[in-house]
């Protein structure tokens, strides 16, 4: 929903009226001298131009509330705790990358979120980011107020719900986007930490490991390989790799599609000091990934550990008091209320807390509260203010240097940073929030049995509590206490290249060797790989091998747009030779849907376009089949963590019939659903878009797809085909010329999360076409792709 008269057909009257009255008042100076100014280029984005942070906040918060206010106004009525009154308690809203009654989401909000606490914590950080969170909750009420109640779009027009921002709000928005990568994503297990009735029996029935590691597998934030956390693909290449001899950058975030988590397009420009360019999430006055004119970045969610989970021992008389050191200690236990809302009554809870942090319980997993044990958990990310001043510095540097540099006071709360620079450097870093405990501190202080064989099989760290010398270690040099110091977090700059794909710091380049020392809190080595990450290291060295040791092809922008969107298949690479040759063996010992399945994929490309036919066939058939115990023919290989695990191992009876068995299942998937086995995935896999049915490219997790589309929350295909929800978003590839950075990306869902506005998924064609747009930098691009005229007005 944009300011121009070209738009006058789509825009409502209201919102016409007020944006056609601030343009015409463009061309006259604000009185005080301060101004910002928001143009809008091609696909509605947003350009804002100010003479310091807080004007540029400002501009950023008012447009983008021109775009996503209702969205912006929602999720404000949930850092209130006010979801109950307004949209009732036993209703289910987002919460972090996941979905919770109302009721519990007000509980959770109104315990975590303190004020005090998060004023005192954004007092720390410098003046400017002071000044650009005002300037943000400035232009966000702003907008309200020339918009007006009726002037919003239809989903909160005239709702009681939509209130004017306050720095609390923001600061509490902030603070759930730091800790939903730990607590956040607990919320429901704090929450059912209450302690056990008198009597109760002093311990619970051991848990099977196989059902504790799926039950933290579903509060995890980016434990499961399989889908439901955030992803994203990040290459970086230096003068070695590229035919320009600059460096040159993909990043390729995977997100959800909807909620604050999305992505929005903005260029901010302070005359003469800060000129960047990229995308960030909602309730963000920074560009997060972007590139400025001389270096490029992206990010992509880390493997490292943001909590630690410690086991208490109780006092048998007492489960509220726990033993530290032999010295008995009480949980602090506080209330918090609920009132009553429209056919809900007033609720109240109690959650305690331990010197360790808030107590929580997930008995599936083992990890309940008993007479005997409680659990606590202590996230690094709690009142983490750090990463705004991060990201402003980031805006300013120069080269990866200086770029790793910015990131030295570890604002950076759950993700790796990748980056290229204009001298040809590329960089691979995590230098995010991690607990600073070592792999002899993790054996020191290990816990009863199973709460210990979680580490391995779950990635979950859990500590003895009651042990004071368990606390995480306190390194000077970190920039909070308990936080591993930066200068022991893994980094690699290179003229090569480096990638990552949501897999540890140990292969971020297979030819250079990994840190050594490093916590196995911030990842694990020599462990089977994603095979997104296998994938991606196959592309890159595909295309840079040479032959008999001379030095092959380089990777230019135009080849790394089209390797992302190329859409292999590794699943079906690595295993259909070996289907299809089972399949002429078994001949007519197969039954019809069996055999039908066969002939489908023996036909299949091996590719995830929208055009393959039998790619959503073998999606169905791999969901089962990957499952099947020992179903490779190669098993992993530490030494050759590429290219194995591989094959299927269709010589073993069993898993030969359980292959054959899940092929025939997902042809009966496929009939049930109202498709045909062959059909192409741009059939069930598509999005209307204003009348048009637009079909999509991209593959899932478990497929091994760079471009990765999801359709979290359903388990298979259904008569509606895949609700994609998640996956490929915000994408760029930056190289660099003698002026600066030459940009080209795209934003698949569109600027505005508004369905009615024109700016809702108007890039998804050219995504569906795998085309790419110019990102306009330079003024002169700016220019030239103008809509409309420019808004100005006083902060």
């Amino acid at each position: 929903m944009h300011n121009t008269k070209r738009q006058a057909a789509t825009l409502p009257l209201s919102l016409l009226a007020a944006a056609l009255l601030l343009a015409g008042c463009a061309s006259a100076p604000p009185p005080s001298g301060r101004a910002v100014t928001i143009e809008r280029t091609t696909y509605g984005i947003a350009h804002v131009t100010a003479p310091d942070y807080e004007g540029l906040a400002f501009g950023a918060a008012y447009a983008h509330a021109q775009d996503n206010v209702c969205q912006t106004a929602e999720h404000l009525v949930t850092m209130r705790g006010e979801r109950s009154r307004f949209f009732g308690a036993q209703e289910r809203g987002a919460f972090g990358l996941g979905l919770m009654p109302n009721a519990q989401i007000d509980l959770f909000v109104r315990y975590h979120m303190d004020d005090a606490a998060l004023a005192r914590a954004g007092a720390t950080t410098g003046t400017e980011v002071q000044t650009m969170m005002r300037g943000y909750v400035a232009g966000y009420n702003r907008y309200l107020q020339d918009a007006g109640p009726n002037g919003l779009p239809a989903a909160c027009r005239g709702k009681p719900w939509v209130r004017p921002m306050t720095a609390a709000d923001l600061a509490r928005a902030t603070e759930q986007s730091m800790i939903q990568g730990g607590l956040g994503a607990l919320a429901g297990a704090v929450l059912e930490a209450v302690p056990p009735a008198p009597g109760a029996r002093t311990g619970a029935a051991p848990v099977p490991l196989d059902q504790a590691v799926a039950e933290i597998g579903r509060h995890s934030f980016n434990a499961n390989p399989e889908g439901g956390e955030l992803g994203s693909n990040g290459w970086a290449f230096g003068r070695n790799a590229t035919p320009d001899g600059r460096g040159l950058l993909l990043g390729n975030p995977h997100f959800p599609w909807t909620g604050t988590n999305r992505f929005w397009q903005l260029h901010l420009t302070i005359p003469g000091r800060v000129d960047v360019m990229g995308a960030t999430g909602g309730l963000s006055p920074v560009v997060a990934i972007g590139f400025n004119k001389d270096v490029a970045w992206t990010h992509t969610v880390s493997t490292g550990k943001r909590f630690t989970l410690y086991e208490l021992q109780l006092d048998p008389a007492d489960p509220t008091v726990y033993i530290v050191d032999g010295q008995r200690r009480r949980m602090t236990a506080r209330t918090v209320s609920l009132p009553a809302s429209e056919g809900a009554p007033a609720l109240q809870h109690t959650f305690y807390e331990s010197e360790w942090g808030p107590l929580i319980a997930l008995p599936k997993a083992g990890l309940g509260w008993t007479a005997q044990r409680a659990y606590a958990i202590r996230d690094a990310n709690t009142l983490n203010v750090r990463s705004a001043e991060s990201w402003m510095r980031m805006a300013q540097a120069r080269n990866v240097a200086e770029l790793r540099a910015a990131m030295g006071n570890q604002g950076m709360p759950w993700i790796n940073t990748i980056a290229a620079d204009r001298d040809g450097n590329a960089m691979y870093a995590d230098l995010s929030v991690v607990p600073d405990v070592s792999a002899e501190q993790l054996r020191a202080c290990a816990p009863s049995p199973g709460a210990a064989a979680l580490l391995n099989a779950a990635g979950l760290a859990v500590l003895d509590g009651s042990r004071a010398a368990c606390a995480w270690q306190r390194d000077a040099t970190a920039a909070s206490p308990g936080l591993i110091a930066p200068v022991r977090m893994p980094v690699v700059v290179t003229p090569d290249w480096v990638q990552n794909s949501n897999d540890s710091y140990w292969l971020s380049n297979p030819r250079i060797a990994p840190m050594a020392g490093v916590s196995p809190l911030v990842g694990p080595v020599g462990v089977p790989q994603r095979l997104r990450t296998r994938s991606g290291i196959l592309e890159i060295e595909g295309r840079l091998a040479g032959a008999d040791g001379l030095p092959g092809n380089r990777m230019g922008a135009a080849e790394l747009r089209s390797v992302i969107f190329r859409d292999r298949n590794l699943a079906g690479l690595l295993v259909m030779d070996d289907l299809q040759a089972a399949c002429a063996a078994a001949g007519g010992a197969l039954d019809v849907d069996q055999a039908l399945g066969c002939r489908v994929l023996a036909a299949w490309d091996r590719t995830s376009n929208a055009d393959a036919k039998g790619a959503a066939l073998f999606r169905e058939f791999w969901r089962k089949a990957k499952d099947i115990p020992k179903v490779w023919r190669l098993p992993f290989d530490p030494a050759q963590p590429v290219t194995t695990p591989a094959g299927l191992d269709m010589a073993a009876p069993a898993t030969r019939a359980a292959v054959f068995k899940a092929l025939g299942e997902a042809v009966g998937i496929l009939r049930t659903a109202g498709f045909a086995a062959d059909v192409p995935l741009g059939v069930p896999q598509s999005r209307e878009v204003r009348g048009q049915r637009i079909a999509l490219h991209g593959g899932d997790e478990f497929e091994g797809v760079l471009n990765k589309l999801e359709s979290q929350g359903q388990s298979l295909i259904d008569p509606k085909g895949y609700q994609v929800n998640y996956g490929s978003s915000y994408i760029q590839v930056v190289g660099f010329d003698e002026r600066g950075p030459v940009a080209q990306g795209l934003l698949t869902y569109g600027q505005s999360s508004d369905l009615a506005s024109p700016r809702a998924y108007d890039q998804l064609p050219l995504f569906a076409a795998k085309q790419w747009h110019a990102l306009p930098f330079h003024r002169a691009d700016v220019e030239a792709q103008r809509e409309g005229r420019p808004l100005q007005f006083a902060y």
